[in-house]
């Protein structure tokens, strides 16, 4: 295995390691449950999934802008993430549980294919590249895998 490919499977793996804890965090509840608001404010376990597609989209646009040398667009053009978080929770609130998740995959798929075929260079020291998908996967599903797992947890002692 060269350095470049090693360099990509440490990121897949930090991807799939944080992945499977993010999904495992919601296995095996009941759709009605997924679909209840009061998980984080008002967020339902489906304003979660489409909140993480989201930030996986975001990371899709922007890393082929990374690789280029371009910089993406700052959040504050929407007022700042806070803001943006919630216009996109809103634009995604109508979909439905089963289109939640199969954007949920979709997008997840297509990062990883993204990853796969990453120039070396990007994958070499503290670039804007690799700090791009810790900010908007790794180290984002725990935090959402964390509130989903605490909800699920005071929910069936509740």
């Amino acid at each position: 295995m060269s350095r470049s490919e090693d360099r990509v499977e440490r990121l897949l793996k930090r991807l799939h390691t944080a992945w499977a804890a993010f999904e495992e965090s919601y296995a095996g509840l009941p759709d009605a449950w997924l679909m209840e608001p009061g998980v984080i404010g008002d967020w339902s376990v489906k304003d979660i999934l489409a909140h993480v597609t989201t930030w996986e989209e975001e990371a899709l646009k922007h890393l082929p802008l990374i690789i280029e040398g371009g910089r993406p667009p700052r959040y504050i053009t929407y007022g700042g993430i806070d803001a943006f978080n919630a216009q996109m929770t809103e634009q995604k609130r109508g979909l439905s549980l089963s289109d939640a998740r199969r954007q949920l995959a979709e997008t997840h798929r297509r990062l990883v294919e993204l990853i796969r075929s990453v120039p070396e260079d990007q994958l070499t020291g503290e670039t804007r590249f690799r700090r791009r998908p810790r900010l908007d996967t790794y180290s984002h599903y725990p935090l959402h895998a964390e509130a989903i797992r605490a909800w699920r947890e005071q929910r069936s002692v509740g």
